[in-house]
């Protein structure tokens, strides 16, 4: 009896035993299952580059137009920046040089200040002497020869912000016909099938609008800051013109 109560109590420790190791067996696969799903989980971050990326070939030649209308807007920022440039005092020294019949050293003044407005002003004090009519002529002919000088390069900017959404366009329906050429293969419609062309399509276009928004204010922003100028140098030539009909 005695005998069969030690094999009894032996095999309830094994079993016990048994059981246990199971147990911490299967809490360790869990827990490593775990580990392992979490690891597994994507990052919750937005990447604006692999975004991109996805935008599909028409993506090149928008990049290309981005990059050219950041260059155009400040370089000719930083030319116009520097034409309009203002010497309140150009005016007044020029009037008494041109009373005193120094006309040589009115001219190198002009000459020095190398602006636009300083250039119509030159041409001006060459011709004095000569009917007013064509002093005002030759003032007029200076100043839209350096205004056009300031405003080269800016329909580039122009024609990026007409041209650009329609890259853009062009991408949002090559976008479409992925989607298409996509749920013909897979014979089904699925967010994973589909998931390709949509972000060709959205990112395409937004781009596309993206650029084209920018050209557009770069373009008429400096227009904007031209016609300032343009309408200074208006004033400085009547100004001028005054200055030689002042009495002797």
């Amino acid at each position: 009896m005695h005998t069969l109560l030690q094999i009894t109590s032996s095999a309830a420790n094994q079993a016990v035993q048994t059981v246990t190791t199971a147990v911490a067996d299967t809490a360790h696969q869990a827990v490593t299952t775990a580990s392992v799903t979490t690891t597994a989980l994507p990052p919750d971050s937005f990447n604006l580059l692999s975004m991109l990326e996805k935008g599909g070939p028409m993506m090149i030649p928008m990049a290309f137009l981005f990059v050219l209308s950041i260059y155009v807007l400040i370089e000719r920022l930083l030319i116009i920046g520097k034409a309009s440039k203002k010497n309140d005092g150009l005016l007044t020294a020029l009037q008494g040089l041109i009373k005193q019949g120094n006309l040589a050293a009115a001219k190198s003044m002009c000459q020095g200040q190398n602006t636009p407005e300083a250039f119509m002003l030159e041409k001006g004090i060459s011709r004095i002497g000569q009917p007013v009519a064509e002093i005002r002529e030759a003032m007029t002919e200076g100043a839209s020869v350096q205004l056009g000088n300031l405003e080269k390069k800016l329909n580039i900017l122009n024609i990026t912000g007409r041209i650009a959404p329609m890259f853009g366009f062009i991408g949002t329906i090559i976008g479409v016909v992925k989607i298409f050429y996509n749920i013909a293969l897979a014979g089904t419609v699925e967010i994973s099938v589909i998931s390709t062309g949509l972000y060709e399509k959205m990112i395409s276009s937004a781009t596309g609008l993206v650029v084209g928004v920018l050209a557009f204010v770069a373009y008429h922003w400096l227009n904007a800051r031209l016609d300032k100028l343009a309408h200074r140098m208006e004033e400085t030539k009547m100004k001028f013109l005054d200055i030689l009909n002042e009495p002797s």
